[in-house]
């Protein structure tokens, strides 16, 4: 397994270039990028990815991971919040449908085979609220969301990492394993995310049940006796348990990208985090 860092963990003011050198001087060997969104509403990453320059940009992304060398182990979105693939709203869900569709054309142009996709949303923990989305009309629309962008996923030769977040849907690593399989094509597989399930389950479980359908995980730690968002922390100091999450993802064979995603609740420092982050997944590895 090797070691990657998800540019969410950075200041949202550092240039790219500075943030792939932070990381790869902590000893991390990837970082994630991340599509964004500029306030006139078109999509870019945090610094650079936009759709109107897409290949351009990709081709300076590159070139600044080869110069810090580091790799580019992902490429992620929060944008699915906003734009939901299930949204009530038919207008938002073919917004979201073509944020996918460049997710995708981005990860196949810095040579990524697998981008982070929130299916579908119930209701969301956090931001504006808005009226549930129905559970089973949630499922319907993320299937045929799926469906639609599976011949887009083909073309560029990159997966759909389907990732358990707090959304209100698919509960169970048995519901995400039955999504999974219900579309027979490796092309759709799972983001796994080990901090977001521990509220209602246990992450070691869920590696085994999904196996080998995970095809890039995410590592953060959370608190039980919060139960919120506020229960998020920093790696080592939550109530996961990494050598039974390590333990699982050798028994299944999983030799990916672990990515951290320690966002701004780190009581640390933004550079310093870095570092400690990196520290702590080397304690982690090792176990």
């Amino acid at each position: 397994m090797r070691k990657s860092v998800s540019e969410w963990c950075f200041p949202g003011d550092m240039p790219m270039a500075d943030r792939m050198a932070l990381a790869a001087a902590a000893g991390f060997e990837g970082i994630e990028v991340a599509l964004a969104e500029d306030p006139d509403g078109s999509l870019r990453s945090l610094g650079l990815l936009t759709v109107e320059a897409l290949d351009a940009q990709a081709d300076t992304i590159q070139s600044m991971a080869d110069a810090a060398g580091i790799e580019i182990s992902g490429v992620a979105t929060g944008l699915h919040w906003a734009y939901s693939l299930t949204a009530d709203d038919p207008e938002v869900r073919a917004k979201s449908l073509r944020l996918t569709e460049t997710l995708l054309r981005a990860g196949a142009l810095l040579a990524s085979d697998t981008v982070l996709v929130i299916p579908g949303t119930v209701a969301a923990p956090f931001g504006t609220p808005a009226a549930p989305v129905p559970y089973d009309v949630c499922y319907e629309r993320a299937c045929e969301a799926i469906a639609r962008l599976l011949p887009v996923a083909e073309e560029h030769q990159v997966r759909l990492g389907l990732e358990p977040v707090w959304n209100m849907f698919l509960l169970s690593p048995l519901e995400w394993k039955g999504l999974v399989d219900s579309f027979d094509s490796e092309w759709v597989s799972v983001y796994f995310d080990v901090g977001n399930v521990l509220l209602t389950g246990f992450p070691e479980q869920w590696i085994r049940i999904l196996g080998p359908r995970i095809t890039r995980v995410h590592v953060k730690d959370f608190k039980r006796s919060v139960a919120t968002l506020a229960g998020f922390c920093h790696l080592l100091e939550g109530d996961v348990n990494w050598p039974e999450v390590m333990e699982a993802l050798r028994e299944i064979g999983y030799d990916g990208w672990l990515t951290a995603e320690v966002g701004p609740q780190s009581p640390y420092a933004p550079e310093h985090l870095i570092h400690v982050t990196a520290q702590a997944m080397a304690r982690i590895l090792a176990m």
